[in-house]
This record gives structure tokens, sequence and C-alpha cells, in this order.
């Protein structure tokens, strides 16, 4: 899950970089490291919940 996750995440922050993708906190090209601080957390939680199970 968490490689589906990180593809998907790196798919959009290659698009904001070519092509902002307008979402509120996302207008410009160089806001592509929210997404990546975005990405850390979402792996981070998955990793944690997928070994706690």
């Amino acid at each position: 899950m968490s490689k589906l996750l990180a593809l998907i995440i790196l798919a959009m922050m290659a698009i904001q970089v070519i092509k902002p993708l307008g979402l509120p906190g996302l207008k410009r090209r160089r806001d592509c490291w929210k997404l990546a601080v975005a990405a850390l957390a979402a792996i981070s939680m998955t990793a944690l919940l997928g070994h706690q199970w």
C-alpha cells in the first residue's frame, strides 16, 4: 500500500512542478514541498498501522 501511495504522490509532485494543481495551498510550482511533507506523513502512518496489526 505504501508503494502505491508513494507512486501517486510522486506523480502529483511531477504534475505540480509542470502545471500547478490549483488546490488550496498548491497554487504555485514551488509548493511541491508541501506534497512531499504530506507524503512523508501518509507513508509513515501506513507503515505504523501496517506493523501494528
